[in-house]
């Protein structure tokens, strides 16, 4: 979904450049109901309720009228607490600013319904469901996000189907289930999920959510390499040197200590988000834009993902974890194993270096260095593409010139620059590194892009599978990773090290990088 441009452009022959580069929704979504399982949870209160807000507040066209959200959870709570509750959690982490009248109409389509852990509580829910849309005047359109963790979500599902819940996929209205990442704990796990899930869903049913590919430079991955011929021509190994993806954030494991103590930085980031980013960066054109046609383009990549076997784990894999040290304002913070709710035996990590290869006719031989952690020096998540050096004749005769490279900064600042060589002003011939820059919110204007659940939330309701990740993707992805936690299962193949709160990670992630004779950029 390209960002249409603010102020029209007009090429050199006169063309009206936004007629040309716009596409837009075929149609509006219809109105449905969202139902939350899990509402009074983490997620909901930190990014579905402010984002279904703001799908409101952005005007006409973005939230189907008419039209509800119903509210799902084990805890017993008036509607009342529940709209209070929902109007301070969009005020703290909303991105825009709360309009009272705009959330008075926001409020009025809010429900709230306490039983989810009740043997009964299914039952409920569709008397529910059906005493909302008559009263509303809404069709049976229903969304079931949940916002769960992976355990309960072959039971839910299950449920789901039991309380006919579920329609046929061919029926009139339409039901569509969200499942958030991570999609089990290892292969094995995933795979019972997506057996569960296909036992009573169609796969046109089924919306596996990851929110890092509802960000506009996540996205913008598609128009950067296919609407570009300058980028096209130069990607592969005839011109690049290596590929770098960094996922770094700032803050330690905070309130999701339980689940990520079980979890990692392995399983938490690679396994989804960071194998999603260099699936869209590296897969070939799809034959259209099609959803299943860029699903099939990923995959390929990920079937031409080398297999990072026991015998090369510590080669080209690092894991670690934050010791005491600082956060990003200079302030002194505890270590991981110091975090209230991780447990003393833990060997969990939270942070992991990889050098991958992609053995296909594209991509052979440039190594891919992947890295992502927790307290590290900034929050930054960035793709860095270095390409060759310049023969060793002319400028590079006598010094190194460096070479050129494109960065594409998926956050805070989203954008991407360009870094070329060009001649310095004066009598004398000087090279000097220039950088060509393109910030979204100097181009387009801060707060222009919408957050990755407003997007993905409205592209649930119209059905478009385009953002969300097929079952042989996860179970391709787990694959990867699979062979990586079982290298890692003794804890002697690869130790777990660490590195001090407030860096950019562990000295053998940098000795990764440098005995393959780079190192890491910076985002």
């Amino acid at each position: 979904m390209p960002v249409e441009p603010r102020d029209a452009r007009s090429d050199k022959e006169g063309r009206n450049m936004d007629n040309l580069l716009t596409i837009q929704r075929a149609q509006a979504a219809p109105p449905c109901t969202v139902v939350i399982f899990g509402a009074s949870g983490d997620l909901a209160k930190r990014k579905l309720i402010p984002s279904m807000y703001n799908l409101v507040a952005c005007g006409e066209g973005m939230m189907p009228p008419k039209s509800a959200v119903l509210g799902f959870a084990r805890r017993e709570m008036s509607l009342d607490d529940f709209r209070k509750s929902a109007h301070d959690w969009t005020a703290r982490f909303s991105r825009l600013k709360v309009d009272e009248a705009c959330w008075a109409r926001f409020a009025g389509n809010l429900d709230y319904l306490s039983g989810l852990d009740r043997p009964d509580g299914f039952t409920k829910l569709k008397a529910k469901l059906e005493a909302l849309e008559k009263a509303r005047g809404l069709p049976p359109n229903r969304v079931y996000y949940l916002a769960i963790p992976p355990t309960a979500i072959g039971d839910s599902v299950e449920r789901l189907a039991k309380a006919g819940l579920i329609y046929p996929p061919d029926a009139p209205h339409f039901s569509r289930v969200v499942v958030e990442k991570p999609i089990g704990h290892d292969l094995p796990s995933a795979l019972e999920i997506n057996r569960t899930m296909v036992k009573y869903l169609d796969e046109s049913q089924i919306f596996r959510i990851d929110h890092y590919l509802g960000k506009e430079t996540v996205q913008n991955l598609l128009a950067l390499r296919f609407s570009n011929n300058i980028f096209e021509r130069l990607w592969g190994a005839r011109n690049v040197d290596h590929v770098q993806i960094t996922v770094a954030e700032a803050e330690g494991v905070g309130s999701r200590a339980m689940y990520y103590d079980h979890s990692g930085a392995l399983r938490d980031m690679v396994q989804n988000h960071i194998l999603q980013t260099l699936a869209l960066l590296t897969m070939e054109a799809p034959v259209s834009l099609d959803s299943s046609a860029i699903r099939d383009a990923k995959l390929n990549v990920l079937r031409t993902l080398r297999p990072i076997m026991p015998a090369d784990a510590r080669a080209n894999t690092v894991r670690a974890r934050y010791a005491a040290g600082v956060d990003a304002d200079g302030k002194p913070v505890q270590g991981y194993m110091d975090e209230p709710g991780i447990a003393d035996n833990s060997r969990i990590e939270t942070f992991v270096a990889l050098k991958a290869y992609i053995d296909n006719w594209r991509w052979s031989g440039v190594p891919f260095f992947i890295r992502t952690g927790k307290r590290t020096k900034a929050r930054a998540s960035s793709i860095y593409v270095q390409f060759k050096d310049v023969p060793q004749i002319l400028f590079n005769r006598g010094s190194t010139v460096p070479a050129n490279a494109l960065t594409i900064r998926i956050q805070p600042d989203e954008g991407f620059s360009f870094d070329v060589m060009t001649k310095r002003p004066g009598l004398d011939l000087v090279l000097q590194p220039v950088r060509m820059n393109l910030s979204y919110n100097a181009a387009f204007g801060d707060g222009a892009s919408p957050e990755g659940y407003e997007r993905l939330l409205l592209d649930v309701m119209d059905g478009d599978h385009t953002l969300f990740i097929s079952a042989p993707f996860v179970e391709k992805s787990w694959e990867f990773v699979q062979g990586i936690l079982d290298s890692w299962s003794d804890g002697a193949r690869v130790p777990l090290v660490e590195y001090p709160a407030g860096s950019w990670g562990p000295k053998e992630a940098d000795d990764l990088i440098r005995t393959a004779g780079r190192v890491w950029h910076e985002p």
